[in-house]
């Protein structure tokens, strides 16, 4: 008797289910985003060069420096095209002269010939010398222009509001001798382009719900675009799209686009490296889950959960963005699921587990 009651008080009780926290989904709405990297390049660019042939005779600003539209940067030698402007306009009013001369000739000769005093050949030949002299007039105003375009090109100034490179030439220097001489190079940085490409499946993605919304190509012209630098965090620059090109890149299944960024501290400069995202979808009770309570193996990414009678469940999921440490699931859970968050290593699919609830706390997106 004694042996079988020590048998009785030795038989196996189960351990209690082990505790887990669970949560069921935070439901809010996100913005789906494209997301891609590209490169800043200036709004304009352009070479200053020599356009008149002439020794260099100053240099008016200093390299690197700000410069409006219309700041004189060089001057190249303007006395001699000075001269020779002064020399067109004197064969100019030397012209009119002559033609007022022809023009006074021509009406005493029609005069004449309606009273018969000279012959028809006379004034023919008035005629002739007024025609002459009107050519003469029209080709010395066009000399006139040339010259002072000329002279005007001696005085090279800021064609736009920019940043002006160091200077490539030397005061005393002789420039424009044979061809277009570089003097330097002017660059706008307010605003700034970012050039991005995007892949063809995102192109069919974003033309799909383009037309879906009823959206034209001036409304996806009008579409945010945010950037982040290698050492910012998140996207603190905005500006919105600009242009896509018509046709895909066949080499690399790309689309080349354009973004336009206002940079009126000029903290942006061409050919930084850019992280580049564009809003393209607004989703309305989007499911968020803790990054932590996902799992992977060689099917893909799942979670744990609770079902009714408090047995652990595997589910399939797929996943959408992260936003700050919550990851968006975009199909395989419900509203209602309890998700296993904390104590995964205890939870076995089959098995039964004491479920802690607890709330998932929401949290600002990165980035914004």
């Amino acid at each position: 008797m004694a042996i079988l009651s020590a048998c009785e008080q030795n038989a196996f009780v189960p351990p209690p289910p082990a505790k887990v926290e669970v949560a069921v989904p935070l439901q809010r709405s996100f913005t789906r985003y494209l997301e891609a990297t590209g490169n800043t390049a200036a709004f304009k660019n352009v070479d200053l060069v020599a356009r008149v042939q002439g020794f260099l005779q100053s240099i008016n600003y200093r390299d690197g420096a700000y410069v409006k539209e219309g700041t004189s940067l060089f001057t190249i030698e303007p006395d001699t095209y000075k001269l020779k402007l002064e020399q067109a306009q004197a064969a100019e009013a030397g012209a009119q002269a002559t033609l007022r001369q022809a023009e006074a000739d021509f009406k005493r000769q029609q005069d004449l010939v309606q009273r018969q005093a000279v012959s028809q050949a006379t004034l023919d030949s008035s005629t002739a010398t007024r025609d002459n002299a009107q050519a003469n007039l029209s080709q010395a105003q066009v000399n006139t222009k040339i010259a002072a375009m000329n002279y005007g090109y001696t005085n090279v100034s800021a064609p736009f509001d920019g940043v002006v490179s160091a200077h490539l030439v030397s005061i005393g220097e002789l420039v424009g001798a044979s061809s277009p001489t570089q003097l330097a190079t002017i660059v706008a940085l307010d605003p700034i382009y970012v050039n991005f490409n995007v892949n063809e499946q995102d192109v069919l993605r974003i033309r799909e719900e383009a037309r879906r919304r009823g959206m034209t190509v001036d409304d996806l012209r009008q579409l945010p675009v945010e950037i982040g630098l290698q050492t910012e965090a998140g996207f603190p620059h905005k500006g919105k799209l600009d242009y896509a090109a018509a046709t895909l890149n066949q080499s690399t299944g790309t689309l080349p686009v354009r973004g336009v960024l206002p940079n009126a501290d000029r903290a942006l400069l061409p050919g930084f490296f850019a992280r580049v995202r564009v809003p393209v979808d607004q989703v309305e009770n989007a499911l968020f889950v803790p990054d932590v309570a996902l799992g992977a193996d060689q099917a893909g990414r799942y979670v744990l959960v609770v079902n009714a009678d408090n047995v652990v469940e595997q589910r399939k999921v797929r996943t959408g963005p992260l936003e700050g440490e919550l990851r968006v699931i975009e199909e395989g859970l419900k509203p209602d699921d309890r998700v296993i968050t904390a104590g995964l290593l205890r939870a076995i699919p089959g098995q039964k587990v004491d479920p802690q609830l607890r709330k998932i706390e929401a949290q600002p997106a990165a980035g914004r």
